[in-house]
């Protein structure tokens, strides 16, 4: 599903229609993408049960791997760190 782009501007005047509706809106600022908007009202049980099941079946992999969550959350940081100064 595609998302459909509105303005800065647009979005704020728009946002109870955008809330209401279940497409994916692309916020964008003099012509580029600044940030996305996924309404997640009518998510229906079938999605939240399917995300439970990624998330035990993702802590399963890190323990049968012995990988340590907050090492990992710590490399990430660190690693985002080092690209936000590189800029």
């Amino acid at each position: 599903m595609e998302a459909t782009k509105v303005g800065m501007r647009e979005f704020r005047a728009g946002m109870a229609e955008f809330i209401a509706s279940n497409a994916p809106v692309a916020v964008t600022r003099h012509g580029q993408t600044v940030g996305y908007f996924i309404p997640t009202q009518g998510q229906d049980e079938a999605d939240i049960a399917s995300l439970k099941k990624a998330s035990k079946t993702l802590d399963r992999l890190l323990a049968a791997k012995n990988i340590d969550v907050n090492a990992v959350v710590a490399e990430f940081k660190t690693a985002r760190k080092r690209a936000s100064t590189a800029k």
